[in-house]
């Protein structure tokens, strides 16, 4: 871990000094190059940084501890510099464990409907409204790519797009089975029901990253339902492509032009594509390591929402909370917290396995 971690600050070292030299500044795309290569490797350098700084002081004061009157000085000194060098070292083997690529990315959230019918539907509004709310904490932007609504405002199924920084680190654990204990509106004898809602979190990518062949897709073009008034009468707006190699279908029908339809759609059914393949050469991969938090699989029941009891239980954690109201209301960050850190603990334990 050292000698990785030296060659990264050198590396960082050396990009300082370029930058600080006004020779860089003239070509921009090396410059901007240089400067996203610099933000990638400053948290690691600069906390090695404090890590040798650390151990200097640590030198330092175990010189003193020979000298009677700064022994104690320097005896609360050693102990003050060991406690910082050991957090300082456990943030290093953190930072230095294999990133998803994908962390950066934007989101496809997808949710849709399952057991329980009505009641499953208006759940799934719920669940909507609640990555709405967490999105607009976050000081992310979120637009719907496709709805499809019941009478009573249910969601059978809606696609939306989540643009932000982090978004898909914070997210990608939300992939799964989210099931409701509730009684419902129109149960008159007040007996609990249990229903379900599945959620896909896809990280955004562009066909051009994901090769989609062009003879593989069917597209059909329909007039847009749902509001709209008079354009959605007179347009066919909305598109449906479907892939026909895997039968993958994706609509789109929230933009009033049929190209932003199309390009939205290309996007999301190249985040479907990219996600089946990469779960495909992950369980090819020796079993496909099952970490505490999950696999993600999307028939994996990961959270339940018991109303009765205002009660939010994630069951790959373990971690209950008795705030129901707020969690619906886009208070997440606890939650996902926990799914990081203990994403993280399972990656450093497998890295100290492997080592």
């Amino acid at each position: 871990m050292l000698e990785k971690l030296k060659q990264v600050e050198s590396r960082y070292s050396e990009i300082e000094s370029k930058l600080a030299d006004p020779a860089f500044y003239s070509d921009n795309a090396v410059y901007q190059k240089l400067l996203r290569e610099q933000r990638e490797l400053q948290p690691v350098a600069e906390t090695f940084r404090a890590y040798l700084r650390c151990g200097d002081e640590l030198a330092q004061a175990q010189a003193l501890l020979g000298d009677p009157e700064l022994h104690d000085m320097a005896q609360e000194e050693l102990e003050r510099a060991r406690a910082q060098q050991t957090q300082l070292e456990q943030q290093l083997r953190l930072l230095l464990l294999p990133r998803d690529p994908n962390d950066e990315r934007n989101v496809i959230l997808e949710i849709r409907s399952g057991v329980g019918g009505e009641e499953s539907a208006l759940f799934a509004h719920s669940l909507y409204r609640m990555y709405a709310m967490y999105a607009e904490r976050r000081g992310w932007k979120l637009e719907i790519a496709n709805l499809s609504e019941t009478e009573l405002g249910g969601v059978r199924e809606i696609s939306v797009l989540i643009e932000g920084a982090g978004a898909y680190s914070r997210l990608k654990f939300e992939s799964g089975v989210h099931r409701v204990q509730r009684v419902p509106e129109t149960e008159a004898g007040g007996r609990i029901h249990t229903s379900t809602v599945t959620v896909a979190v896809l990280p955004e990518l562009d066909e051009i990253e994901f090769h989609i062949d062009p003879k593989d897709l069917q597209i059909d073009t329909y007039r847009s339902s749902g509001a709209g008034g008079q354009h959605v009468n007179k347009t066919e707006s909305a598109i449906r492509i479907t892939h026909l190699p895997t039968g993958t279908v994706v609509e789109c029908q929230d933009e009033r032009s049929q190209y932003k339809n199309k390009d939205r759609a290309m996007k999301i059914l190249a985040s479907r594509l990219y996600a089946v393949e990469r779960e495909r050469q992950e369980t090819a991969v020796a079993a496909q390591r099952r970490s505490q938090v999950g696999s993600g699989m999307r028939n994996e029941r990961i959270r339940t929402y018991n109303f009765p009891q205002g009660r939010v239980t994630d069951h790959r954690v373990g971690l209950t909370l008795y705030k129901l109201d707020q969690v619906l209301n886009g208070d997440l960050d606890e939650i996902m917290d926990a799914l990081i850190t203990a994403d993280q603990a399972e990656k450093l334990r497998a890295s100290a396995e492997e080592s």
